[in-house]
């Protein structure tokens, strides 16, 4: 069996893995569409194209919008509501960025967890 591997730009990967990386603990995830989540709420993704998508809580949402000219994340038809596309000029900029991403952290941090979908083992 092949290995599954991403088609996402491998410039973009390092780029969103640096960003990953300004918060300890946070393990990216996914092999076809790279992603990062917490108490089982995703909270950025790179699409297949290298665009990166940010969870953001409404204030911090609008704000980003306003500031870098940017758009409600769309996938499939559908307009992800709480999701930014991040700018790809933005992107290379780490340090500016990882204020964002660690307000989507904490966004998606504070929600209640969701209930895991394994099947618990019955004990003898």
């Amino acid at each position: 069996m092949s290995k599954v591997t991403s088609e996402v730009p491998a410039e973009k990967l390092e780029q969103y893995k640096k960003l990953v990386a300004t918060v300890p603990g946070v393990p990216l995830k996914g092999a076809m569409v790279p992603y990062t989540s917490v108490n089982g709420h995703m909270f950025s993704y790179l699409s297949k194209t290298g665009m990166l998508e940010l969870r953001l809580p409404q204030e911090a949402r609008e704000t980003f919008l306003k500031k870098y000219n940017a758009a409600l994340s769309k996938q499939y038809g559908v307009v992800q509501k709480e999701y930014v596309e991040v700018p790809e000029s933005l992107l290379e900029k780490t340090s500016e960025l990882q204020e964002y991403f660690g307000i989507s952290f904490a966004y998606v941090s504070s929600l209640k967890p969701k209930p895991t979908t394994r099947k618990k083992v019955d004990e003898e």
